[in-house]
């Protein structure tokens, strides 16, 4: 007994006629006929009768076609759906994403994405660069701040995306403000910044690792105040007086101006933001309809 006997004989069921079975499964009727022996063969006993010009089942047949119309119909779901994800009428998208991409280019992306293929289905996770790193076996592609490092998985590609720039940020009534006029973003030493309190990311934060190995190239050591998780987190305590801290440029975007913020002297601090591929070389379409989405916004 095999699939396609049983789709036959839910054919000739529904129909009743072993010509108009075949015409409508696109088979020659000897073909037809040839498989309907073959399931009889199988369970030993006659599944249907001749009648007339038709047939009609036996009580056996007629409990085969139950069985068999459902196999019939779970396969033409099957076929539907794969001719909907070739067009990406449907399907699901698990996307990854740390901090900063997750909050301040993911929903914008998402909706791009979603008034283009509006029965695709988008989950996401959010976590540190370390975290999305760590996850990349349960999502279909991901975006991460700070350095990608050598422990990937096999078969992820690595594409380099936006460019982006740490800077410090510090209530407008820190004393470093008032050497600084005027509303433009203002600049200023990592040596300077060394002499005061500073509130970091967590562990394992792409933000923390460029700032922590900048620090550590100029030979200026950090006078950590706090350790907090999240980029609202950074702001609040720096609002509430608790240090300088450091965030993405773009997390300043939509500030009130309580903040004021600093590129870093001599050189800006900035970084490269990557989209990372899982099972690159047979990605799904979906995956690779939303990575070309991400490359042309991030050029």
């Amino acid at each position: 007994m095999t699939p396609d006997q049983l789709i036959t004989f839910a054919s000739v069921a529904e129909h009743l006629n072993i010509s108009r079975a075949a015409v409508a499964l696109h088979l020659s009727q000897p073909a037809v006929s040839g498989q309907l022996r073959q399931l009889q063969d199988e369970f030993g006993e006659p599944l249907y009768q001749r009648d007339g010009r038709g047939i009609r089942l036996t009580p056996a047949g007629e409990q085969l076609a139950s069985y068999a119309t459902r196999l019939r119909d779970t396969w033409r779901q099957a076929h539907a759906y794969r001719d909907a994800l070739r067009g990406l009428e449907q399907g699901t998208l698990r996307i990854g994403a740390s901090t900063t991409p997750a909050s301040y280019l993911l929903p914008y992306l998402i909706a791009d994405f979603h008034r283009r293929h509006p029965d695709v289905s988008v989950h996401t996770a959010d976590g540190n660069t370390a975290e999305i790193v760590g996850a990349l076996g349960s999502v279909d592609i991901a975006m991460i701040e700070g350095p990608v490092g050598a422990d990937l998985p096999p078969d992820t590609a690595v594409h380099a995306w936006r460019e982006d720039e740490i800077v410090a940020i510090m209530p407008r009534s820190h004393p470093l403000v008032q050497d600084v006029s005027g509303d433009d973003r203002g600049r200023v030493e990592l040596a300077v910044l060394g002499a005061h309190p500073l509130v970091v990311r967590e562990a394992g934060s792409g933000v923390r690792q460029i700032v922590e190995r900048a620090f550590a190239r100029a030979g200026v050591p950090m006078r950590v105040a706090l350790e907090i998780a999240g980029v609202e987190g950074v702001k609040e305590a720096v609002r509430a007086g608790m240090g300088i801290g450091f965030v993405s440029a773009m997390s300043m975007r939509h500030e009130n101006g309580s903040l004021r913020l600093f590129s870093l002297s001599p050189e800006p601090l900035t970084r490269r933001l990557s989209i990372l591929v899982p099972h690159a070389s047979a990605p799904a379409r979906v995956v690779e309809q939303f990575l070309t989405l991400c490359l042309a916004d991030g050029s």
